[in-house]
């Protein structure tokens, strides 16, 4: 394990690091087509842009075609639920929506614009989208309170025909799957015995849960503020109403005894070794608390050195990361004309990770990493530097669009 540096000077230091790194912002719009004479003026603008807007009014379907819809997705926040931050508000959560758009474009080649909406009405925010997502191929919600993230991503999907994902839900969920696929593989415990244990029943949360469900997980125990989520609960609205245990626990140790997995998505310092001592054999440790896990894996490893580990930071090994998954998604999506993003291609994400893990990593990539990356324990999901992804992942999700039947264009046609 590597050593964490956290001192104060360092902090400052990084602080004022990154408030250079953003002047002026991230992102810029760079012509795709020449425009260096008369004649280019009067194909891009007037009269020569007449002729795409004809063809796209007889058949929208040619937006696709003539105009950078099917490459451009809007990332899009009203700054509800701003990692690490809470509710900063919409203006304030715009550089976390410009990194994402960079990280669209870095691993993904995907462009993207941030669009940042001030309105927390749930309902007059999915107006908002709607009125302008003819401009987009696909609409990546971001950084959105729960429960309000649930309505506003179904019901965009029901409305639109361009694929539409919130993914603090799902890319935590698909890259965490995929870590369990692996984990499952190395330990020799099959996914459909787990007994898994969430901690945190926000947006992510629920996400895992019910991906974990699909994948063949039958009991999953799940925690919010107010503690296990079982018929005690009066408030409880539709969504952890599906994650109602049968039993109550009264604490979260006791919910632990015996059990397989460990999913953090809440607050730092939650777990002590004492309780992972109560874990069955082999114990998975998600702790993905961010900046500081619910454990740090030293502390984990020290208390069960036959844990497996895995945080949501870049300096230790295992690293559930989001950038793993939606660059990728898109890609593959928008690359078929998918009408949305359904289970299918989620599922075809995660394996393809997962498949990716067990394969020998480049050199050019070992050379990025201070350690060796061989899949086993320390290496359950692929380098977010691993070229590869962006084959493997988006050409695995356009497959599950053309086969699950959401795609208007098929692989051999591209």
């Amino acid at each position: 394990m590597q050593e964490i540096k956290s001192k104060d000077h360092d902090d400052k230091n990084h602080y004022k690091e990154a408030l250079k790194y953003h002047i002026g912002g991230k992102i810029s719009v760079v012509p795709k087509t020449p425009l260096r004479d008369e004649h280019d003026l009067s194909l891009a603008y007037s009269p020569g842009v007449a002729a795409p807007c004809k063809a796209i009014e007889e058949n929208p379907l040619l937006a696709f075609k003539y105009t950078s819809k099917n490459s451009l997705v809007a990332v899009i926040s009203n700054g509800t639920a701003v990692l690490g931050l809470g509710d900063i508000g919409a203006q304030a959560s715009k550089p976390v929506m410009e990194g994402k758009a960079v990280l669209f474009k870095t691993f993904g080649n995907v462009d993207a614009f941030d669009i940042e909406v001030n309105e927390k009405d749930p309902r007059k925010f999915i107006e908002i989208v709607k009125a302008i997502a003819p401009t987009f191929g696909g609409i990546n919600l971001e950084d959105i309170k729960a429960p309000d993230c649930f309505l506003i991503e179904r019901e965009l999907k029901e409305a639109l025909d361009i694929p539409v994902m919130h993914d603090d839900q799902h890319g935590t969920a698909i890259v965490s799957t995929a870590a369990i696929m692996n984990a499952s593989e190395i330990i020799g415990k099959s996914i459909e015995s787990m007994r898994v244990v969430i901690v945190g029943a926000g947006a992510a949360g629920i996400a895992c849960g019910k991906m974990y469900k699909q994948i063949g997980v039958k009991d999953i125990v799940m925690f919010d503020s107010k503690g296990c989520i079982d018929s005690t609960h009066s408030d409880l609205n539709e969504y952890k109403k599906e994650f109602v245990s049968s039993k109550h626990y009264a604490n979260l140790r006791e919910a632990l005894k015996d059990a397989d997995v460990f999913l953090g998505l809440s607050k730092p310092n939650l777990l002590s070794g004492e309780d992972l001592k109560v874990m069955a054999k082999d114990p998975l440790i998600f702790a993905l608390a961010n900046p500081v896990p619910e454990i740090l894996p030293e502390d984990a490893l020290k208390a069960r050195p036959d844990a497996i580990i895995a945080t949501g930071r870049s300096d230790y090994p295992n690293q559930i990361n989001n950038v793993l998954g939606f660059p990728y998604i898109f890609n593959g999506a928008m690359k078929v004309h998918a009408k949305k993003i359904n289970y299918e291609m989620k599922i075809a994400a995660a394996r393809a990770l997962a498949k990716l893990a067990q394969d020998e990593v480049p050199v050019t990539v070992q050379r990025l990493h201070d350690h060796k990356l061989v899949f086993g324990r320390e290496y359950l999901v692929p380098s977010p530097f691993d070229k590869r992804l962006r084959e493997k992942v988006a050409n695995a999700v356009a497959k599950a669009a053309v086969d699950s039947g959401v795609a208007r264009l098929e692989l051999d046609k591209l």
